[in-house]
């Protein structure tokens, strides 16, 4: 395949094993969400839900690779998820799908970029504008312009040193203070966070299985990624990813109750200044910083290129027929836009990353059902299947207003599960109606 091809700007020019197919995932998913909700999930919910967000991630993984080998058997001539739809779906359900996964796409590739921001701004000490100017013109050459090809350079670079970052830097504070001291601390200044009978936690923990699950369920780049793995290797490599993925959130909020074991704190952004200043090694700050930009850099390019493939490839080229050259520059223009966008906007709204991902957890968590349905089927979809997720997520958009996130999301889930039952069923008793007469 000719690096000119615009078919190895989507996919690369192999097929991933077990071994570059896990790095090619850690890759997307160690991202700026992982780092900066990891350390609030502790604060909020304690140890309790600091394990919990990392079971949950596992958890999803796990569960999607069952998913994903089936996906990879039955779609085997498709590249992205539109591909998918677009053969399950008439006009109009496929297009308002689209237009979800947009939405999503630009919520997923925002929530990095502000989190590029934050760290930028509290680590340099320059405007973030500027850094996030620089930040994202990176990841546009990487992602926008590279395509998977330099997605899988970057990736094995950068989940080395993910994991030297979250292997070494907690060792070198434990040997350095010592293990109970740190206990002692935490236990005296934040006893809260070593409170194992949380119902809030336990509550926020089967919540954010749905939210998480949903989130790689219609993941662009995720999708991308099951079509060019080993056809035999697909489930194993999600196992393995979540397995290894569950680690990182860990060692987070190790690193976290390192730097407040001793006294308290204003809030968790501080906290990465914090530990900048105690960490008092000239390398070890340098692999930190270059953990957490490498990280959000490799999951912003990712979703970049994603994001663009399916505007090309998925509403493009359905408009009307594009010559090569043609692909080219409205991929180099979209992606630049979708960058331009950004910031400006992550210059202007800083919501906690959090309270973002329980605010779109509505869409995430009415997305399940249909999508499963879509996925198992073997005819093409009514319009009410796709859009039985918009009833679900309005559903709890609704009666969010009147009670807490975590019963909206449930909601949602059950609104849109429900109308999905009754097309089941509908259709069930139609065919066998008809098989009778």
């Amino acid at each position: 395949m000719k690096r000119s091809d615009y078919q190895f700007y989507i996919s690369g020019a192999i097929r991933l094993g077990v071994s570059f197919g896990v790095v090619s995932l850690l890759a997307r998913w160690v991202t700026g969400n992982t780092i900066l909700s990891s350390p609030e999930t502790l604060i909020k919910y304690g140890l309790v839900g600091g394990i919990g967000y990392s079971l949950i991630g596992a958890l999803c993984f796990i569960l999607f690779g069952f998913l994903a080998k089936k996906i990879h058997e039955k779609y085997p001539d498709q590249h992205t998820i539109g591909d998918v739809l677009r053969q399950k779906l008439t006009p109009s359900g496929y297009w308002y799908m689209i237009s979800i996964l947009f939405l999503t796409s630009f919520y997923s590739i925002f929530i990095q970029a502000m989190g590029a921001g934050i760290l930028i701004h509290t680590i340099f000490p320059f405007p973030a504008s500027i850094g996030i100017f620089f930040f994202l013109t990176f990841c546009y050459f990487i992602g926008g312009v590279g395509g998977m090809q330099r997605l899988h350079q970057l990736a094995g670079v950068i989940v080395t040193i993910i994991f030297a970052t979250v292997i070494i830097i907690p060792v070198f504070f434990f040997i350095q203070e010592g293990i109970y001291p740190i206990y002692d601390g935490i236990k005296l200044y934040h006893p809260y966070l070593l409170y194992i009978k949380n119902t809030d936690a336990i509550w926020f923990i089967f919540t954010a299985v749905f939210v998480f699950f949903g989130q790689i369920l219609i993941d662009r780049a995720t999708w991308q990624r099951i079509f060019i793995l080993q056809k035999d290797k697909v489930r194993v490599t999600f196992t393995l990813t979540g397995l290894i993925w569950a680690t990182i959130p860990l060692a987070l909020s190790s690193l976290l109750m390192i730097v407040i074991f001793g006294r308290s704190f204003e809030n968790i952004y501080t906290l990465f200044i914090e530990l900048v200043d105690k960490i008092q090694s000239t390398v070890l700050i340098v692999l930190f910083v270059l953990f957490c930009l490498g990280a959000i850099a490799s999951a912003i390019s990712s979703e970049l290129h994603a994001t663009t493939t399916l505007f090309v490839r998925n509403v493009m080229e359905l408009i009307r027929p594009l010559t090569k050259d043609e692909k080219w520059k409205y991929t180099y223009i979209f992606s630049g836009s979708i960058c331009v966008i950004l910031v400006a906007t992550v210059s202007i709204l800083t919501p906690t990353p959090l309270t973002l991902l329980f605010f779109f957890g509505n869409i995430y968590a009415a997305m399940i059902s249909p999508m499963l349905y879509i996925i198992q089927s073997k005819d093409v979809q009514h319009f009410i299947i796709p859009f039985s997720s918009f009833i679900g997520a309005l559903g709890g958009f609704i009666f969010q207003q009147v009670t807490n996130d975590l019963r909206a999301i449930w909601l949602s889930f059950a609104i849109s599960s429900f109308i999905c039952l009754i097309v089941f069923l509908y259709k069930s008793i139609t065919k066998k109606r008809i098989q009778e007469l």
